[in-house]
């Protein structure tokens, strides 16, 4: 994936990439040695993921770095989940969660998105679930389709604020809308309390198609757990068989 991040026209490049071109990457590197900072970031993930190149994630993250430090919130960012998951460097949750508030502070939804997370898990962080709500909801603001998601969570289950099912409902619709698995698959479950069985399967079936195992694993515990013989049908017909 190349990194989108403004200064630089990504969808060119990304057309580059797509017609093969094999001088794509080091067009990149050469706009990145002179100091583009959008360069210097979409050069740093084309180093982590191995893209029109042998993969060097140390690299990436040095790269990374010297975008970041011309304020690139998008470099920001990755820098975060590089010491989130150990990608080219040591894994390190309170690093992460300065890099992702960094990024969040710079007005970039996905830094907001994951310092919310660190933030409701106590990951690298204090955990503070309140602030996690001001965040998810400043992401779900600027359209981010995975923070409407959990920030429905918070108005469903009264979590910091005012339980309000509307605005959930209005939350979980929109996640879904906007492709988000998790959005789909919530929604899915609000159309099945509604008793709207086909169209839950429809939402159902979108999110399952690109949800991981164990976020199937889980679906497949929770509407199985569901005496509604409808509700079962949707196991059956939704869910890939077990073990595959």
């Amino acid at each position: 994936m190349v990194a989108d991040v403004s200064g630089f026209d990504a969808s060119v490049f990304a057309q580059r990439l797509a017609d093969g071109d094999i001088g794509a990457f080091d067009y990149v590197m050469s706009l990145a040695h002179a100091g583009d900072a959008a360069a210097q970031t979409i050069g740093g993930q084309m180093l982590l993921d191995g893209q029109g190149c042998v993969a060097q994630p140390a690299e990436g993250v040095y790269w990374f770095m010297q975008a970041a430090h011309q304020h690139s919130p998008m470099a920001m960012n990755m820098l975060g989940r590089c010491h989130e998951n150990g990608w080219g460097t040591v894994v390190d949750y309170p690093l992460a969660a300065v890099w992702f508030r960094r990024a969040a502070e710079h007005g970039l939804d996905w830094g907001m998105y994951n310092y919310a997370h660190m933030l409701e898990r106590g990951r690298g962080i204090g955990s503070d679930r309140g602030a996690a709500f001001l965040w998810f909801g400043r992401a779900a603001a600027l359209g981010h389709a995975r923070a409407m998601n959990f920030l429905a969570r918070y108005y469903e289950h009264g979590w910091e604020t005012d339980q309000d099912t509307i605005m959930a409902r209005s939350l979980y619709e929109r996640s879904a809308l906007a492709g988000d698995y998790r959005g789909e698959c919530s929604w899915a479950s609000v159309l099945v309390a509604e008793e709207r069985f086909d169209d839950a399967a429809i939402y159902l079936e979108r999110g399952l198609s690109k949800a991981p195992a164990a976020f199937i694993e889980a679906m497949r515990e929770t509407l199985g757990s569901s005496g509604n013989p409808r509700v079962r049908e949707l196991l059956s017909t939704c869910l890939p068989a077990s073990g595959t």
